[in-house]
């Protein structure tokens, strides 16, 4: 068997591997990189190899750095099943035509610049009748119900515990031409342990080979039971001196998480009563979803949902907007508010109206909750840029910027290293999906604790297994 590294190797975003085993080639995860807008759109549009020979993809979680590709891949011919959980299926139906809709819009906005300069024309790196496609392909399967992937390789799913229906991949494999039994897995992204509303990471069962994640390799979260308190005085000592809190967030999780902690103090009057507002179509879609599948959170969530009727994620103050209008409305907001708006990292989306808006009050805070990639907008609000450009145009960094580790969903370095302690078997370890930095620092803690063969892959590696 032989593993192509196609993305998410050395960097973060763009999470495609590729195995070829038994004549098939089956393809792990298939992601959009997030970086440069040039960068971004050069990669993207590579393929690693042509969809045309990839005879299955199995998908890990629905975050577009790990599902975002699989239109522009099925517009290239690609034609074989996409196995991922039921929820993970679910959530796609909206993010990949939500994904579809940006391309679409970001291509015509460019092609009006370019007509004006006399450049030729781009195509959008797919269109919503790709992710109509893309979504006909979708198998949705149970968390630890095996099913058969291609001759000779089995595979079963395990909750990560880091977005609603994420999944670490386990396959058990017989090579025919080596005729060896061997096991491999895959976290996707690993999730952290004692965090609100999904259940903590299921162990694997043993595996020869691991593919991780190591985000945080080298870094420590802040404490989840922290996080309301800090929560609250940002949110105090903003209202008191009359400024508005933008919280950009991922529709997928973290939006649902800020509005469950937003929730707790909001019901024990612990924060001012101010309008607190998600201004994303998506996210509102994506909650529907999560309401749908109980069967991914932890108890307490659980209890809230089943027995007590109660839905954490819709409260009084709490207000979801859909429409344009009501979005360009809270432009014009005089006093207080919360708004949480996507994307995450603040590369596109109605955040970026509104930090364009409110990046030059210092009343204002920019609430980060989430891992910023390098060279997006948002890390250069996290490291303090003076000036950053939104939509082309430079504005001054004057609002207060608060970090809050807490809220990641990502395992960080002491998470990973106590996950992959309680896989047994482990011979050999791949390190994905980590800056060059953190991932080498988080090798050598790999080493330190008695793994002794430890791969750091660059994009395009080749490795052959066993």
């Amino acid at each position: 068997m032989k593993i192509k590294f196609c993305g998410a190797a050395r960097e973060v975003t763009g999470s495609r591997h590729l195995l070829e085993v038994n004549g098939k080639k089956i393809m792990l995860d298939c992601g959009l990189f997030q970086g440069r807008r040039q960068e971004s759109d050069e990669k993207n549009r590579e393929y690693c190899i042509d969809p045309k020979e990839i005879d299955v993809i199995i998908l890990s979680h629905a975050h577009i750095d790990h599902s975002g590709g699989l239109p522009f891949y099925v517009k290239g011919g690609f034609k074989g099943q996409i196995f991922s959980t039921f929820a993970t299926r679910d959530l796609c139906n909206y993010m990949l035509m939500d994904s579809a809709f940006i391309q679409e819009k970001d291509a015509e906005y460019m092609n009006k610049k370019n007509a004006k300069k006399g450049l030729p024309l781009i195509e959008p790196l797919y269109t919503t009748d790709d992710a109509c496609d893309t979504l006909k392909l979708f198998y949705g399967v149970s968390y630890e119900k095996a099913f058969v992937v291609t001759e000779g390789v089995v595979c079963s799913f395990y909750d990560a515990g880091h977005i609603l229906g994420s999944s670490l991949i386990h396959l058990i494999i017989h090579d025919k031409e080596t005729d060896q039994r061997y096991t491999l897995a895959f976290t996707g992204d690993l999730g952290r342990k004692n965090l609100p509303i999904l259940r903590d990471p299921q162990i694997l069962p043993p595996a020869d080979y691991l593919i991780t994640e190591c985000t945080y390799g080298d870094r420590f979260h802040e404490s989840i039971l922290d996080a309301d308190k800090r929560l609250k005085e940002v949110v105090i000592r903003t209202v008191k001196r009359g400024g508005k809190i933008l919280i950009p967030a991922f529709s997928v999780e973290r939006t649902q998480e800020i509005v469950y902690h937003l929730n707790i103090l909001w019901q024990n009057k612990e924060i001012p009563d101010v309008p607190i507002y998600v201004d994303s179509p998506l996210a509102a879609n994506v909650t529907e979803v999560f309401t749908n599948h109980p069967e991914c959170f932890d108890r307490e969530t659980f209890r809230e949902f089943i027995v007590n009727r109660k839905n954490p994620f819709g409260f009084g103050r709490l207000k979801y907007t859909r429409d344009v209008e009501e979005s360009k409305a809270l432009n014009d907001l005089n006093g207080p508010a919360i708004i949480i708006s996507a994307s995450g990292m603040c590369e596109n989306g109605r955040i970026l109206h509104h930090l364009k808006n409110n990046i030059e009050d210092p009343r204002n805070t920019i609430m980060v909750v989430g891992f910023m990639a390098q060279n997006t907008l948002g890390r250069k609000i996290v490291d303090g840029n003076e000036i950053v450009n939104i939509f082309g145009e430079p504005y001054h960094l004057r609002a207060e910027v608060c970090k809050m580790d807490a809220f990641s969903g990502h395992a960080d370095r002491s998470d990973l290293l106590d996950y992959i302690s309680r896989v047994e078997g482990v011979k050999k370890i791949f390190l994905v999906h980590g800056e060059e930095d953190q991932a080498a620092k988080f090798k050598t803690y790999l080493e330190e604790n008695g793994y002794k063969d430890v791969v750091q892959p660059a994009r395009g590696d080749e490795i052959e297994i066993p």
